[in-house]
């Protein structure tokens, strides 16, 4: 059973490790058959499959988060997260928009459910028209 101290510190562990470009110490917070449910797209289960979407967030994109706030319910076994991701997009991802360094930053946020000291489920959300709109404008 999670406490809401311990569930606090994990989330921020998990996104002080994000900040640092360290998946695997992201990877080792996350249970091995975590669900991931991706902005506006599908839902993917499992550690070999986040490692396989940390693998392409590094090479189409550099983002550091800031101004992250954490929420946890009392019982510690969910939590939320609110952000500001400042970013540029390095490398062509599939089905978006071609990439060339532009630079971007919107809110963002996420849902986590905690079990046994390790984070089950991540549900991620921004705002895709912002990203694509921001990604657009080339002065």
């Amino acid at each position: 059973m999670s406490s809401a101290a311990t569930s606090r510190e994990l989330i921020h562990r998990y996104y002080l490790a994000f900040n640092r470009a360290d998946w695997d110490g992201m990877l080792e917070l996350l249970a091995e058959e975590v669900i991931h449910d991706l902005n506006q797209g599908n839902r993917e289960i499992g550690r070999a499959r986040f490692e396989s979407f940390l693998q392409r967030m590094n090479r189409c994109y550099l983002e550091v988060l800031s101004d992250i706030e954490i929420m946890v319910s009392a019982n510690g076994q969910r939590a939320a997260a609110e952000y500001v991701v400042s970013g540029q997009y390095l490398s062509t991802d599939e089905g978006l928009p071609a990439a060339s360094g532009q630079r971007y930053r919107l809110a963002g946020g996420a849902f986590f459910e905690i079990r046994d000291g390790v984070i089950q489920r991540i549900s991620n959300h921004y705002n895709l028209q912002d990203w694509l709109r921001q990604i657009n404008d080339r002065d």
